[in-house]
């Protein structure tokens, strides 16, 4: 039978058979240790995963075509836009250092709607409130370059969400979502990422599913691909009905998942498979 008609969970089955390939290349990853009460012993990026020329056309900033979209969001932070007539820049000046550290830290708490947001809905909250501009879609252009944009001021910097206080219930919700099966294929993300993470799974490693790479440049799509995007990936793949982008639940989940990386730099824009 041909791979591309066998199940998910078969793939996963054969994928056994070339575990000592796998794991010899495991060995050569470098990761973090993990804090206590962390699921792993050492956190591992979704970089360590790649071959080594993927992983080098992410290093040059020159050939990453995510850099891209870093250089249209320079240019849209200065744009003023909306009935205000400001801009990005109005507010927060140079970008380099009022947005140092921000997306690092995202998803967190909004006092004022009593809920986490990401980066994405912060951008469009800064657009219909400050500047009165309509908010960008979400999978557009504009919306996927600022948030790369933002994210790329926190490079090289460590994943720092917060879970605890009023982030706790949505911290406990994320985990719930990460290990509930789904579909017709009856898999969690923990399925792959967890218990079969470093497994060679139709001519690709599955890594630990780690976001701080998000928005990466995805060379199977040709374009920066945004995190809750991967999301509906995975649930597709699976064959399940997935939650709607900007949803509480990928919310939840993005931070659970977030956690998951605790420590790994930012590395945004990311190139992946």
């Amino acid at each position: 039978m041909p791979v591309r008609y066998l199940g998910l969970a078969a793939v996963l089955a054969a994928s056994v058979s070339v575990v000592t390939c796998a794991s010899a290349q495991e060995a050569e990853r470098k990761g973090i240790a993990a804090p206590p009460g962390h699921v792993f012993k050492t956190i591992i990026s979704g970089y360590e995963f790649r071959s080594k020329e993927t992983r080098a056309l992410q290093d040059d900033d020159l050939e990453n075509p995510g850099f891209l979209a870093v250089e249209r969001a320079a240019d849209a932070w200065k744009k003023a836009e909306g009935s205000a007539g400001k801009s990005c820049m109005s507010c927060h000046g140079e970008a380099e250092t009022s947005m140092k550290g921000v997306g690092a830290a995202m998803p967190k708490w909004d006092d004022k709607l009593k809920k986490p947001v990401n980066l994405e809905q912060r951008i469009n909250i800064c657009r219909t409130e400050n500047m009165k501009a309509e908010p960008w879609k979400f999978k557009s252009q504009e919306l996927t370059d600022m948030t790369t944009f933002v994210r790329y001021q926190s490079h090289g910097m460590k994943v720092s969400v917060k879970t605890d206080g009023p982030m706790s219930p949505w911290f406990e919700r994320g985990k719930q979502i990460y290990y509930t099966r789904y579909g017709q294929l009856d898999l969690a993300c923990e399925s792959c990422h967890e218990r079969n993470n470093g497994k060679f799974m139709r001519a690709d490693f599955l890594s630990q599913g780690q976001t701080n790479g998000f928005p990466t440049y995805r060379l199977r799509d040709q374009r920066l691909v945004p995190l809750h995007e991967r999301f509906e990936g995975c649930m597709f793949d699976v064959r399940a009905e997935p939650f709607k982008p900007l949803s509480d639940e990928f919310i939840a989940l993005e931070l659970y998942v977030a956690w998951r990386g605790i420590g790994l730099p930012v590395e945004t824009p990311s190139v992946r498979n």
